[in-house]
């Protein structure tokens, strides 16, 4: 015991520094709790943690060992420290082994730590890459998507607006889409109408024609401006220069078509009409030379023949036979004086006509007759039409021409119908004379007017009728038309112009003159 007093700075020292030893590492526990619930992610705070409750707990099983063992020496109880002494040695082995295996283990968990945080990192630049590629993509596709709506709106104005028929056929050659010059050129209101409905072949005017069409399509894969007939909603017959070209979509690996047609009909009726004119001017000419050849010895055929029926007794036999010769003389001769009419080259007497009082006459005429045999003549006059400068018999001649020709086409029951009107556009007087009879074939609406040209049967008429008809109103600075449909009837428009200031002049010094 005296030897225990003697060490007493040494004890004194020990029993500081053990209670000293355990302020310091709870002290050191509590500092790293709150580093560790300030940044609970921070790993270092989370080792200084587990390393200084590792450091408390040594220090607990070495400080408190110390400190009961200098309690017990020296309140002379050493027999209780002899037992306690071996347990207080084992707690302090394994204090100090979780002390050493925190120290050991937490390189490895640093390592695992930094790769997770470079994971994380990784991960969180990949995100970022990912959210600026979605935010490019969204900007990409946003810009593709305007592109896209500026290419389709462009050329949906195309298609829209061209004044040429734009189409798309399917597979099957059927209407899937087509602009609004289309619609009007074939006649429809509405694409519902048209598309899904109605098929190219459809409105070809004859299937020979759309089945060379196909077949050269099929051979090229496209067709270039080939004139085609086609016919509108009302049947009525079309010319177009047409342009089909054949695409496979490679959506859905179907074939469709695309097709450019272009409405050239009034300008092939107005070359056929000039072709028509050159024709008949030809003609013309050739029949006034031949007309004036003919014309003086036919005078002096119907010459002699009447001298000679003059000294003739009608009881001679050969009175019969003179008038026979001097009938089919003046039939010749009627015939000689329509050609000079066909080539314009018979006199003509103008002065200011009233076409209505000249056209009435000519209805009140033949009218009668025509109703006695079916055909009822409907008129439709403009009122207050104004004179034009005109012969009044050869208009009146054109006219029952016409009327003619339309009775002959209608066998049975049937309707003429003839108007006038002034045509604004064309300064002039628009007559037209229809019937509901048999109709014509293209082909023969193209010779129509040539001399001597008829479909009728022989003795019925000579064939010159439409071809004066031609002459005079070409005479007087019009033209006359026919337009004409097999089983549906057959129209001829007349357009004679207004007259002139000159013309006018000159009928008010005439009428001045008769005033006189």
């Amino acid at each position: 015991m005296t030897g225990y007093y003697s060490l007493a700075p040494v004890l004194f020292s020990d029993v500081i520094g053990s209670s000293l030893m355990i302020v310091i590492s709870f002290g050191a526990v509590w500092y790293a709790s709150r580093l560790k619930k300030a940044e609970p992610s921070n790993l270092m705070w989370m080792y200084l943690l587990v390393l200084s409750a590792a450091m408390a707990g040594f220090s607990i099983s070495r400080s408190v060992g110390h400190l009961v063992k200098h309690l017990l020496l020296f309140t002379g109880h050493s027999y209780i420290w002899e037992c306690f002494r071996p347990y207080t040695g084992a707690i302090n082995s394994i204090a100090f082994i979780g002390v050493a295996s925190v120290t050991f283990f937490f390189p490895k968990v640093q390592r695992i730590n930094a790769r997770i945080l470079s994971d994380k990192m990784a991960l969180e630049k990949a995100t970022q890459d990912i959210k600026l590629l979605n935010h490019n993509l969204e900007a990409l596709v946003e810009k593709r998507t305007r592109q896209l709506s500026l290419s389709e709106k462009k050329y949906r104005g195309i298609f829209e607006g061209s004044m040429d028929m734009i189409f798309v056929l399917d597979d099957q050659l059927s209407f899937e889409d087509i602009n609004p010059s289309g619609l009007a050129t074939l006649g429809y209101d509405s694409p519902s109408e048209l598309v899904g409905t109605v098929s190219l072949a459809e409105i070809f005017f004859n299937t020979s024609d759309y089945e060379e069409f196909i077949r050269d399509l099929s051979v090229s894969g496209s067709i270039k401006d080939r004139e085609c007939r086609i016919r509108e909603k009302s049947g009525l017959e079309v010319l177009i220069l047409l342009s089909v070209t054949g695409t496979m979509s490679d959506a859905v690996k179907q074939k469709s078509y695309v097709g450019i047609a272009k409405d050239v009909t009034a300008r092939i009726r107005m070359e056929r009409q000039l072709q028509q004119a050159d024709r008949l001017a030809s003609l013309g000419q050739t029949a006034a030379g031949v007309a004036h050849e003919l014309n003086t010895p036919l005078g002096i055929i119907l010459g002699y023949t009447q001298l000679l029926l003059r000294g003739c007794n009608v009881q001679d036999g050969s009175h019969g036979d003179l008038e026979i010769i001097q009938k089919q003389t003046k039939n010749c001769k009627r015939i000689v004086q329509d050609l000079l009419k066909f080539s314009r080259d018979s006199q003509t007497k103008k002065s200011y006509v009233d076409l209505i009082e000249c056209f009435n006459e000519v209805i009140s005429l033949l009218g009668h007759q025509f109703e006695k045999e079916g055909v009822i003549v409907k008129t439709s006059f403009e009122p207050d039409l104004p004179k034009i400068f005109a012969d009044g018999e050869k208009l009146e001649q054109v006219l029952v021409n016409l009327m003619v020709n339309a009775k002959q086409a209608i066998s049975g029951n049937g309707t003429i119908a003839v108007t006038a009107k002034i045509d604004q556009e064309h300064q002039g007087i628009l007559i037209s004379v229809s019937d509901n009879g048999c109709g014509m074939s293209p082909k023969t609406a193209e010779k129509i007017f040539d001399p001597f040209f008829t479909t009728k049967p022989v003795g019925v008429g000579t064939g010159l009728g439409l071809s004066v008809s031609y002459g005079i109103v070409q005479a007087h600075g019009g033209r006359i038309e026919v337009e004409s449909k097999e089983g549906v009837g057959t129209t001829f428009t007349v357009l004679l112009p207004l007259p002139d200031e000159s013309e006018q002049n000159v009928e008010d010094m005439q009428t001045q003159a008769a005033k006189e």
